[in-house]
């Protein structure tokens, strides 16, 4: 058995994570909170040369010592294959060549790669769908067209077992409240509104304070009037878009929040609540200030983020990962992740492809860098994968082809060869090279 090769921090955790699997003390999907639906299953055979086969199981399993005394708790996961034999009767739209984690206080299993909601290179496939050139916000809603494009996604989606789609606009939430229509068994539903949600409504560059009670008014307001609009009675995850910065918030804008968050849950709108944040520092004192309203978390990760491996230095709140001191002498639970996982949170990665600076295409199914950015593509989920701790990237994707595409990186090995990570590498200093200005704080993230 070949053991030579550099234990890294996600690695350590990896093998922490077998090892607590192989001793099965992790409470088990028929005791969670699940719900009933008949899973859905495909019968395709499994590529042993790429997969996580029993025997990479058995291999990480031999080398869970190397971080079995480390203080991490592990996700539970049934992975592609199943090869531990787990209970499947309760996760959402199940599919054996998929992987599942749990999402924290939720119980819920979701799939290891969901659907983001952008859809912003749509024009490279549906050349009517903007109304204003590049601006993918833009689409008209009536376009037929541009329906059955979110209509053949959301289903090959739900083919390839992916179980929970992101939507953090008016247009993307009517979108797949229209594709999920008489599916809602198959997928889970998670919404947001930015423009009338705290990311817009409290910009750090005003002077003035909200008066006290508004927000709550708005949040509860805005929520009703988009739940009638998406033609639906609730949705699964209610997380409320705070923006890049958030450190000025005041006391009350986040009581405010956590209390709107709480109503939804009381009433019905939501099942489970949180908030999407891009603001590090912020986001880790707001966990341990109201953990109970927090269940679910989106913040930026891309193949760049770390695990902080050592304490933040001092950084003021709102301010870049660049003026962070990591010490490596000194323990992790300093950091967000480590926030993350005392509370039991579940955790998206948004912008996992950089806002799609990754690649070199357009992403048409013409373009000639077609199979290079594939490639690159599987090579950031399956990088991504490599930490246990977060529940899924969410990718926007705008065509079939691209689900497959993702898909298929859930199930290759998750180990990349020197090859594999120099070409890593080169498309993600590449794509921070050419970040758009408003995409800048995607710098922050290089530590969580």
């Amino acid at each position: 058995m070949e053991l030579a090769y550099r234990i890294t921090p996600f690695k350590k955790e990896f093998f922490c994570q077998q090892l607590f699997f192989a001793q099965r003390r992790r409470i088990q999907p028929s005791r969670m909170r699940m719900a009933s639906w008949k899973p859905h299953r495909r019968k395709e055979k499994i590529m042993s040369n790429n997969n996580i086969t029993r025997r990479n199981f058995v291999k990480a399993s031999a080398l869970a010592a190397a971080g079995a005394a480390l203080a991490w708790t592990p996700t539970y996961t049934v992975y592609a294959g199943n090869p531990t034999k787990e209970k499947t009767t309760g996760i959402l739209n199940y599919n054996e060549q998929m992987e599942y984690r749990r999402g924290g206080k939720t119980n819920l299993m979701f799939s290891a790669v969901c659907l983001g909601g952008h859809w912003k290179r749509v024009d490279a496939v549906l050349p009517s769908a903007f109304q204003v050139k590049g601006g993918w916000n833009t689409v008209n809603l009536e376009n037929t067209s541009f329906y059955k494009n979110r209509y053949d996604v959301v289903t090959r989606c739900i083919e390839r077992g992916i179980n929970f789609v992101d939507a953090c606009t008016m247009g993307e939430g009517i979108a797949y409240s229209h594709a999920l229509k008489g599916r809602r068994d198959k997928m889970y539903l998670g919404f947001s509104n930015y423009v009338r949600e705290p990311q817009t409504l409290l910009p750090k560059t005003s002077k003035e304070e909200m008066e006290v009670g508004r927000l709550l008014t708005i949040l509860k307001t805005e929520l009703d009037d988009s739940l009638k609009q998406m033609g639906t009675d609730y949705v699964d995850i209610w997380r409320i878009s705070c923006g890049a910065v958030s450190s000025h918030f005041t006391e009350s804008n986040m009581d405010e929040i956590c209390e709107a968050l709480a109503w939804a849950k009381k009433e019905g709108r939501a099942r489970f609540t949180g908030v999407a944040s891009h603001d590090r520092v912020h986001l880790k004192k707001w966990i341990q200030r109201n953990p109970n309203e927090l269940e679910v978390v989106l913040t930026p990760y891309t193949a760049k983020s770390q695990m902080t491996d050592g304490k933040i230095g001092k950084v003021e709140e709102g301010q870049p990962s660049s003026n962070t001191i990591v010490d490596k002498n000194v323990s992790w639970e300093d950091s967000l992740w480590h926030a993350l996982q005392k509370n039991n949170i579940a955790w998206f990665g948004i912008k996992p492809f950089a806002s799609n600076a990754l690649f070199k295409g357009d992403s048409s199914l013409n373009s000639p860098h077609k199979e290079e950015d594939d490639k690159l593509a599987r090579l950031i989920i399956r990088s991504i994968l490599n930490n246990p701790a977060i529940t899924a990237p969410i990718p926007g994707m705008i065509s079939p082809e691209q689900v497959d595409n993702v898909a298929l990186a859930v199930r290759q090995r998750r180990e990349l060869d020197a090859k594999e990570q120099a070409s890593l590498d080169a498309g993600l200093n590449r794509a921070f090279a050419n970040l758009p200005p408003h995409y800048q704080w995607l710098r922050d993230w290089g530590y969580v």
